[in-house]
């Protein structure tokens, strides 16, 4: 997956005001807690991405 992808995800799946994924909601209709596995993963992408990066690395 891109930048582009990973960077969607963290975009659309944020913390509703009752602390569920509105991204999952709106999706896919499931009550899933903030923070869901898609923004788990995301996030550990981008971690990577920029570990890689500064060790010089793929980006």
């Amino acid at each position: 997956m891109s930048n582009d992808a990973e960077r969607h995800i963290m975009v659309v799946h944020v913390p509703g005001i009752d602390g569920l994924c509105s991204g999952c909601r709106a999706w896919w209709s499931l009550l899933t807690p903030y923070p869901c596995w898609q923004v788990d993963w995301a996030a550990s992408q981008q971690t990577r991405s920029m570990a890689a990066a500064l060790l010089g690395g793929r980006a």
